[in-house]
């Protein structure tokens, strides 16, 4: 039995290869989908069938990229209307080699969630692994919230129902494969480690241990964000994205050019550290650090204009495309690295202010008129926050502005800065100025001993 898992950082995305003699079939496979097609040759195996546990609204799938490079055949639930491939049954079984892979409908994070049981027949009929898509994760279980407010009830009871009377039966000794790892946004607490069976869930997962009733009032309230990109996705995994067969190849531009395409309505992100930023960048450019833009491009990039990046390194590039490319950005137009080129040709430059936490106590006790505006989530903020401070969280500042902010200098603070420095680009490009981001965020301030308001 071959058997690889396959992580995509940044959106902590798990895909599965998973088969046996020359067959084997994909689970949930990224679009950056090369890899699949070295591993098979690796392996000497043939991809039979690409299997979608749901319709996914943090990445787009890479499925009909897989198909085309492959001619498998793509399988997924019955909800919603798919624009492409074929519905699944309950109880469907296909033949893998000496594998017996079977369709498990298990509803609950969206309708049409299905869950993928494998038996290796060559060593019995009992379940070895199943794939769970975004119905059970470690140390977690699915949102329901996609289906707005009138749903999470009867979505929740879904998903109660597919894991106590679907998934858990299969047996403890089975090993779980989630779609997710830690940093999902699909998922609240879902834990580091990454590998688990039925039974550890069953005995560790906080939300398993909950009665009934409990679970499903614990789903229904759950707070979780939606950013705009979601939508994207949605339409994408719907009717299927534009199939590119590579990774799209920015070029190297003059800052000349750079400046040219952003009048032309191109948008920058500047991907450097928030002291690199903040100490120069160029004009309606946003700071969204390297690792952020998974989680953070999505607030705020459009897709109907070219995207541009400020880069530290010319190493970085080729994970930027693969993360903007995994959310659906394709119009990818050029880079530029750092902004030396940009200041030699006189072209306009703007910075950010950068306060200690020592400077921003100092400032605090003063009485200085200042803005202290703290752009971390709601759970962060009601955890713990500093007295004074305004809370907005980052993804929405720009839909937000105008209720937040005065005229006075603006402090922003996040964590550990680089929250901040997104939310403080973001203000810049509206015109604010006077900004300052807080190095070192809630982690330097509790670190150096200040006092806190806890909830």
């Amino acid at each position: 039995m071959i058997y690889k898992r396959i992580k995509a950082e940044g959106l902590a995305h798990l895909s599965y290869v998973i088969g046996s003699e020359n067959e084997a079939v994909i689970i949930d496979p990224r679009r950056d989908c090369q890899i699949y097609i070295d591993i098979a040759k690796q392996e000497e195996i043939e991809i039979q069938y690409i299997f979608e546990t749901h319709r996914n609204e943090d990445y787009v799938v890479g499925s009909l990229e897989l198909a085309n490079l492959t001619g498998a055949e793509i399988f997924h639930g019955p909800w919603p209307d798919f624009r492409y491939g074929k519905p699944l049954t309950e109880g469907q079984t296909f033949n893998i080699g000496h594998l017996k892979v079977t369709a498990i409908y298990t509803p609950g994070h969206t309708p049409g969630c299905m869950s993928y049981a494998v038996a290796d027949l060559a060593s019995g009929e009992e379940v070895v692994l199943v794939c769970t898509g975004d119905a059970l994760f470690v140390n977690d279980v699915g949102r329901t919230d996609f289906g707005g407010l009138g749903k999470r009830r009867e979505w929740s009871e879904n998903l109660y129902r597919s894991i106590f009377q679907k998934l858990l039966p299969l047996g403890d000794h089975v090993i779980l494969c989630p779609a997710h790892g830690s940093g999902s946004v699909c998922g609240a607490n879902i834990a580091e480690r990454e590998w688990s069976t039925l039974g550890l869930e069953r005995l560790m997962n906080p939300l398993l241990q909950l009665s009934k009733e409990q679970f499903i009032e614990r789903k229904v309230n759950e707070h979780h964000e939606i950013p705009p990109y979601f939508r994207k996705m949605e339409q994408y995994n719907l009717e299927g994205p534009p199939i590119l067969r590579n990774l799209p190849e920015p070029r190297l531009l003059s800052p000349l050019e750079f400046q040219e395409l952003m009048d032309n309505g191109a948008v920058a992100v500047d991907t450097r550290t928030p002291p690199a930023f903040g100490s120069a960048n160029i004009n309606g450019s946003y700071s969204i650090w390297l690792g952020g833009i998974p989680t953070f491009a999505g607030w705020v990039l459009p897709y109907d204009q070219p995207i541009l990046l400020v880069l530290k390194e010319r190493e970085q590039l080729e994970m930027a495309v693969r993360y903007l490319f995994r959310i659906g950005y394709d119009a990818l137009e050029g880079y530029i690295l750092g902004v030396e080129a940009w200041s030699a040709k006189a072209l306009p430059l703007q910075h950010l202010g950068l306060l200690t936490i020592q400077e921003l106590k100092a400032r605090l006790d003063k009485g200085d008129d200042l803005t202290l505006l703290d752009v971390r989530s709601d759970e962060e903020w009601n955890s713990e926050r500093i007295e004074g401070a305004i809370h907005m969280y980052v993804g929405h500042i720009e839909e937000h502005i105008n209720e937040i902010l005065t005229d006075q200098t603006t402090a922003v603070i996040c964590s550990i800065g680089n929250r901040a420095s997104l939310g403080a680009s973001i203000l810049q490009r509206k015109g604010y100025t006077d900004l300052h981001v807080v190095l070192g965020g809630m982690f330097a301030w509790q670190n150096a001993g200040y006092n806190v308001i806890k909830s």
